[in-house]
């Protein structure tokens, strides 16, 4: 009797470490990208915005931040058996092929193209940014202590491109919501950087979390408080009504409990913080929808 697998078997195998790969079975990545989306597209609508814009945004979410996780893990192919939260991923157990990686890229990508297709040309051109953007972060921790701000640029890229396709401009008090967005994407991902940390020091990958040190807490606050500082700043120019300014203080207050976290940056702390992040932009997004209704 033949030992070798059979080509259906093998088949679901490749397909299955392809959805591990583009980290669909950890859809936290999805809802941190999408919550801004969704506050740039009510805000850009002034409430709901139409259903085909709408879905076209979901789907884009989540078809780029798979496309995202792929690249990220075909740059990190060989550090990620060195690092004790990576060592299972498809690429170091060979459950999918560099070549299907890559496959799996291209494709996304091109998925991606006929979605934002369906938009204006004006937004077809900032998507190409986000695409820039998106690929370049994985590199960014061989060259620079900031790889989080090439992330936080790259997560909040669908601000501008909502409004684009919206209202066929991008006005200037948007982008106290891009620099909050920013800001907090910097934060949560030092957190989850802060997992990694030991590992990354042996192996001389780069990050906030290192650059921050001893630091990491305060800095992490710091951010924080800019976050919550430039979304005051946008409600107050905007005049936006008391439901925004519920969501902002729960997202204020998760904050606080984060700081209560770190106080013993265990890697459990840090995941469990990083993980919480995105009831605070599913909070702000709440208090968006109730604030237009």
């Amino acid at each position: 009797m033949s030992n070798l697998a059979s080509p259906s078997t093998e088949s679901t195998s490749t397909l299955k470490g392809l959805w591990l790969l583009m980290r669909m079975d950890k859809p936290v990545g999805i809802y941190l990208l999408l919550w801004p989306t969704l506050w740039a597209l009510w805000l850009a609508s002034l409430g709901m915005p139409e259903v085909d814009v709408l879905v076209i945004f979901v789907l884009g979410v989540v078809v780029m931040r798979a496309a995202g996780c792929v690249i990220n893990d075909i740059a990190d192919r060989k550090i990620d058996g060195h690092v004790k939260r990576t060592q299972a991923r498809p690429l170091i157990s060979g459950a999918v092929s560099l070549k299907q990686a890559w496959l799996c890229f291209f494709g996304l990508l091109l998925l991606a193209l006929l979605l934002v297709l369906q938009l204006n040309i004006q937004t077809v051109y900032l998507s190409f940014v986000a695409v820039l953007l998106a690929s370049a972060y994985p590199f960014m921790k061989r060259y620079t202590q900031l790889p989080q701000v090439v992330l936080g640029a790259a997560f909040s890229w669908a601000i501008p491109m909502a409004f684009m396709a919206v209202n066929q401009h991008v006005p200037s008090w948007i982008w106290w919501l891009y620099a909050a967005n920013l800001a907090w994407t910097v934060a949560y991902d030092t957190q989850y950087a802060m997992v990694d940390r030991d590992d990354d020091l042996k192996i001389g990958v780069k990050s906030t979390a290192i650059l921050f040190g001893s630091y990491d807490r305060l800095w992490i606050g710091v951010l924080q408080l800019i976050t919550i500082g430039c979304l005051a700043i946008m409600g107050t120019l905007l005049q936006l009504p008391w439901p925004f300014w519920l969501g902002a203080g729960c997202m204020a207050l998760m904050f606080i409990y984060h700081q209560r976290l770190l106080k013993s940056p265990t890697r459990e702390a840090c995941f469990k913080a990083f993980i919480q992040n995105h009831w605070g932009g599913l909070a702000l997004w709440l208090g968006l929808v109730f604030s237009f209704l």
